[in-house]
């Protein structure tokens, strides 16, 4: 069987073309099963792979895969995958996606998605300040308020730092991170800190096959970095324009928004690169 597919950059920055994050979205993956979703994620190797599939309560059900699992939700993928289906069946500006988390509705003006996110749950690390900032290659000046988990769909540790100076330091002990964040779902940091009023720096840092790895643009987590806005009773409505990526050599920006109604929504810009086919 044949199964087409599309490569498309997301959270691109200065509408640069090979910027952002990059997503592998099969556009209808209906006779793959799960085992070989599995395989082709890790076959493509990108942070993510998704199929889409049909569905009963949204407009399409979307499943996504890292190289090594699956995950309930990722920023991402949802609107690469939205970019994807507006072009490939002429769904419009506003898609609804199933996916493990939920529905997640997407809604588009031009090549620019915006994702509403679930809301969140956010619970207090077991790790002390000082035990992330070792984790980190930090010191405890370098933190800045409280880290916490937070899980808008998936689950990830928000960790503020005091400047920008502090982010672009931080060098991630594996071991170390494996220790500080064990009381979650896997190792894994997003930190974070103010360049201006409504501008941020922000790295991810996560764990595959044994090592730390950095991403260049996690969706997830700036819907979870929302979370941890409301979580510090922070005034809305809230804007932030959030640069990531740059230490990945894949700049990217970001866009998080919370409503008056202290909704989450997370935006950024898509760029479809090019199509392909496997055939299995």
């Amino acid at each position: 069987m044949r199964f087409d597919y599309r490569i498309v950059n997301v959270f691109t920055q200065a509408a640069g073309r090979l910027t952002g994050n990059p997503l592998c979205v099969f556009e209808d993956a209906r006779g793959l099963d799960e085992a070989q979703m599995q395989a082709l994620a890790l076959q493509f190797n990108l942070s993510e792979t998704t199929f889409i599939l049909p569905s009963d309560g949204a407009d399409a059900r979307l499943r996504i895969f890292t190289p090594g699992y699956e995950m309930p939700f990722a920023g991402h993928p949802t609107l690469g995958s939205a970019h994807v289906l507006r072009s490939c069946r002429g769904l419009g500006d506003a898609v609804t996606l199933e996916m493990r988390a939920g529905i997640i509705p997407v809604r588009a003006d031009g090549d620019h998605w915006e994702l509403r996110a679930n809301p969140a749950t956010t619970r207090p690390p077991r790790a002390t300040a000082a035990e992330l900032a070792a984790a980190l290659g930090l010191v405890i000046s370098d933190m800045a308020g409280p880290a916490l988990w937070v899980d808008t769909g998936s689950e990830q540790l928000i960790v503020p730092l005091a400047n920008a100076g502090a982010v672009s330091r931080a060098r991630v002990s594996h071991e170390s991170l494996l220790q500080a964040t064990a009381d979650g779902p896997r190792a894994q940091a997003y930190v974070f800190a103010s360049t201006g009023p409504e501008t941020l720096v922000s790295r991810f840092f996560f764990s595959k096959s044994g090592s730390t790895l950095e991403d260049p643009a996690t969706g997830s987590a700036t819907a979870n970095l929302g979370g941890w806005y409301l979580a510090q009773q922070a005034a809305v409505p809230l804007k932030r324009s959030i640069s990531q990526g740059a230490q990945a050599g894949r700049p990217s920006t970001l866009q998080l928004r919370i409503d008056g109604e202290r909704r989450v929504f997370v935006a950024g810009e898509v760029v479809e690169l090019g199509r392909g086919y496997v055939e299995l």
